[in-house]
């Protein structure tokens, strides 16, 4: 399987390079040039297959022979090594909880399946790694803990001052050892902004082996397709096409979802749901892809305007049109965040997150226009509630219990580089790393 990049389709390269460079030269995303489908009765037998097993079914036509098997499924046995967990609110409505893992967020398999690879490529290699990712909450506290003490390699994560949640925070500022907390003055968008720059800086490149953590890294991306035919796995049989809304960021996670359909999961509709950053509500509804500059929201780890992954997605359906015949796409206010959480803690005993629930209120809006409700509608529920607990209605959040190590960790020290927004800045810097 060779990946292409979105900004050059002649320029093509191995799953190994697209991991470790991360992007291509022209700072292009990296996209395989074909979609393998699976097989029909590996769907139709689903249920017949592991966590593992199935996952190396999704995953080993998009890696090929670069990985051997045992390699790859010694991997997969490390990646997918905890509970992923649906859970039926009321009548047909079902939150996949995804957060179950080391750092409580649906970024854990996708990282933890992203350092395996690079630890196996790193083998071959005689020069360290930079890992610079930006974040806008999880991805950060995923990536220190799946590349903590990892030889050869040393972590950046870049995230935005004060606009993430006091735990995501400490898991990304407490670990020490190779990881770098980078505390940015500005949002997402800016954080995003100077790793891109870096990316595409020929000095920067000549002097510094850099790659990426984020969800334009090929290897995050594939691995998050699992997700979606777990997803009909743990509902398995199933006489309909899923109904599957995501809370969306930096569409990464979508576009997961839409490969997997590709693939050949049936499912019938898929939910971008956001908050008030609405760049592909907005342009779903008008044709015109025009980012307003980013707000920050009690849902921050989706608080982003101009999201990366919607080049993949444009290329894989090569027009609005085609996406809108698939997705559908609403946005959200704070408000109604606050409002969902209250109201279904009230009437299921059941507590969301702030942007799980977007995703439920995503999967509603849908569902208005229905006319019949008999298919098996899910929202993605992608952190545990306990790391917002200054974003939860009191009263609920004193229903969160607190684990040992979540008390713990919250004792830690904070220990984090401030630095502006600027480019030069932040280069320096970097040039300066030992």
């Amino acid at each position: 399987m060779l990946y292409k990049s979105l900004k050059n389709f002649k320029y093509k390269v191995s799953f190994k390079e697209a991991v470790l460079t991360g992007q291509s030269p022209e700072k292009g995303l990296y996209f395989p040039e074909k979609i393998p489908v699976l097989k029909k009765k590996i769907i139709k037998n689903i249920s017949n297959y592991d966590e593992h097993h199935l996952m190396m079914e999704v995953i080993q036509p998009f890696i090929g022979n670069e990985i051997p098997h045992r390699e790859l499924l010694n991997i997969i046995s490390n990646t997918v090594n905890f509970k992923i967990n649906i859970n039926n609110i009321y009548d047909n409505i079902y939150s996949l909880e995804l957060f179950l893992g080391p750092t409580m967020a649906f970024k854990d398999i996708g990282v933890k399946f992203m350092s395996g690879c690079i630890k196996y490529f790193c083998k071959e290699l005689n020069k360290n790694i930079i890992i610079l990712t930006a974040t806008s909450g999880d991805t950060g506290a995923a990536v220190a803990n799946a590349f903590n003490k990892i030889d050869g390699v040393k972590v950046v994560i870049l995230y935005p001052s004060s606009k993430i949640s006091i735990l995501q925070e400490k898991q990304i500022t407490t670990l020490g050892n190779n990881i770098l907390a980078l505390e940015i003055k500005g949002n997402f968008d800016d954080c995003q902004m100077l790793v891109k720059k870096a990316f595409s800086d020929n000095q920067i490149r000549e002097n510094l082996f850099i790659t990426s953590a984020n969800s334009i890294n090929i290897a995050r991306l594939l691995s998050q397709i699992f997700y979606y035919f777990m997803c009909y796995k743990l509902l398995f049989p199933i006489n309909d096409k899923l109904i599957i809304s995501i809370p969306s960021g930096n569409f990464g996670n979508i576009c997961a979802g839409l490969i997997a359909f590709k693939m050949g999961l049936p499912v019938k509709q898929f939910i971008a749901a956001t908050n008030i950053n609405d760049t592909i509500p907005r342009l779903l509804k008008t044709g015109i892809y025009n980012p307003f500059p980013t707000q920050e929201t009690i849902s921050n780890a989706m608080d982003i305007s101009d999201p990366s992954n919607f080049s993949r997605i444009m290329y894989m359906f090569k027009n609005v049109n085609n996406i809108k015949k698939l997705v559908s796409a609403y946005s959200f206010s704070d408000k109604e965040t606050f409002e969902i959480i209250k109201s279904i803690w009230a009437n299921y005993k059941y507590i969301m997150d702030p942007h799980g629930a977007i995703g439920y209120l995503g999967l509603k809006q849908f569902l208005k226009k229905k006319k019949k409700n008999n298919t098996k509608n899910i929202f993605l529920s992608t952190a545990a509630p306990v790391k917002f607990l200054d974003k939860i209605s009191k009263g609920i959040d004193q229903k969160i219990s607190l684990e040992k190590k979540v008390i713990k960790l919250l004792k830690k020290e904070k220990k984090s580089i401030q630095l502006s927004n600027k480019y030069d800045t932040f280069k320096k810097w970097l040039l300066n790393l030992d």
